[in-house]
């Protein structure tokens, strides 16, 4: 597979923890250093919870990060009068105690990557970072890959029987494929930039806030009460003004920092620098012949919703079960016709959620061509169902994507619905039961 990022390695750890031989390579020398996604939402870990004692580091790491989420809009952290737009609290997801087995988990990225890299690597994956796909040949047997370690320059030749392309919304494997991409595109670029400053007595420190600032300097966006040990400002530039990544160096970004900070003084050290785009990008078939799409390469979208990440994780999740079950002769190869069918329209249903939010918050002359927001947000995160031919469809079946959390139908396609089991003498979920083997 290709790429280490959410959809790259939560393939890898529950591909290797079933057994099946992986190599991944990534042209980084790591896992993210900058905190990116914040959170891991509850059908994603009810996936990746099958890897023996990977929620349980989760949950470590979100212990000690902070309570809630609130999203506000301010000219700086030190704005006396913010407009909170999410003022949250465990209220507001008390209900999905009765939804879920899982807990809320609070975590940045580059956390749940090095969690989902170790144990990969624990389960026998071969994870081959500073190296790139240079190219790729299908034949009705498998796929001959190219592969070049960037630190020595050497070039080698890998067989595979399948490939996962998670290479992001940048990555070439898509444009390789020859697989096009519909909707809005890219929507604006941003410049993060990490530093290190002791905000004491600036914010919540056990309060995860996300806000939107908005001044006479730039617009952006800061994320703090993270618990990450450094902090990330996203300001947005626009190329075609002739603004570029080049334009913020390190004196530039301390300059923003202060102003994102609204107090003279504090100490800063800037230690990251990385651009991207903010984009809504779908891409029309998530497989060509033996390769499949996952992650931002399959759907990219606006961060407005945090749902990304998690819609990359399950991704990964889902391509490794149906990938098993053809490589362990459980199911035959046309199985796999059934990950585009059923994982794509719920990429697109998420992405437009979250290019709903976006609209939200932009002007309402912007919005005209803007999706409205979903009615229950909660449906797109834990309320998917699913619709191919690997699905029996029961009588009055509407085709219908989303359903009600609270209302769960059992329905083919649908999740199962969360129950409290005694097995062994322990409880344990309904859900508990997939995942494993053939349930039935």
């Amino acid at each position: 597979m290709v790429g280490a990022g959410y959809a790259g390695l939560s393939a890898a750890a529950l591909l290797a923890w079933r057994g099946v031989a992986v190599t991944l390579v990534e042209r980084h020398q790591s896992t993210s250093i900058q905190p990116k996604a914040f959170g891991v939402n509850w059908r994603a870990l009810e996936l990746l919870r099958l890897v023996p004692g990977l929620e349980r580091e989760l949950s470590e790491i979100s212990e000690g990060i902070g309570d809630g989420m609130r999203i506000a809009i301010a000219a700086s952290l030190s704005d006396p009068d913010p407009k909170m737009i999410v003022e949250d609290s465990d209220d507001d997801f008390s209900f999905l105690r009765h939804v879920t087995p899982v807990p809320d988990i609070g975590a940045p990225q580059a956390r749940v990557e090095r969690v989902l890299r170790g144990k990969a690597e624990e389960f026998g994956a071969d994870l081959r970072f500073s190296t790139e796909l240079t190219s790729l040949v299908q034949d009705p047997d498998g796929v001959t890959a190219t592969i070049r370690d960037l630190t020595t320059g050497a070039e080698t030749t890998v067989r595979a029987d399948y490939v996962i392309a998670a290479d992001g919304h940048r990555g070439p494997l898509r444009s390789m494929l020859g697989i096009p991409v519909t909707g809005k595109g890219e929507l604006g670029h941003t410049c993060a930039i990490m530093f290190d400053a002791d905000l004491t007595g600036l914010v919540r420190e056990r309060q995860v806030t996300l806000w939107y600032l908005r001044n006479d300097v730039f617009t952006g966006a800061i994320v703090t009460g993270t618990g990450v040990g450094s902090h990330v400002l996203a300001v947005n530039f626009d190329p075609a003004a002739g603004e570029s990544e080049a334009d913020f160096t390190t004196g530039r970004a301390h300059e923003l920092i202060e102003v994102a900070l609204g107090v003279p003084g504090i100490e800063i050290k800037v230690l990251d620098r990385n651009s991207f785009a903010i984009a809504h990008t779908l891409a029309a078939r998530y497989q060509e012949g033996r390769v499949f799409l996952a992650g931002d390469a399959a759907h990219t979208m606006p961060p407005t919703g945090g749902q990304g990440g998690s819609t990359a994780l399950q991704d990964g999740a889902d391509i490794a079960w149906r990938l098993w079950l053809v490589l362990s002769g459980q199911a035959g190869p046309g199985f796999l016709d059934s990950y585009d069918a059923e994982r794509r329209p719920i990429g697109a249903i998420t992405a437009d959620s979250q290019l709903a939010n976006l609209a939200v918050r932009m002007p309402p002359a912007a919005r005209a061509e803007y999706p409205e927001p979903v009615s229950d947000p909660f449906a797109v995160i834990i309320g998917q169902r699913y619709h191919s031919g690997a699905v029996l469809a029961e009588p009055g079946e509407d085709g219908s994507l989303l359903e009600p959390p609270m209302l769960p139908t059992a329905r083919p396609g649908s999740r199962a619905p969360h129950i409290t089991l005694t097995r062994g003498g322990r409880e344990i979920s309904v859900i508990d039961l997939f995942g494993h083997g053939f349930v039935l």
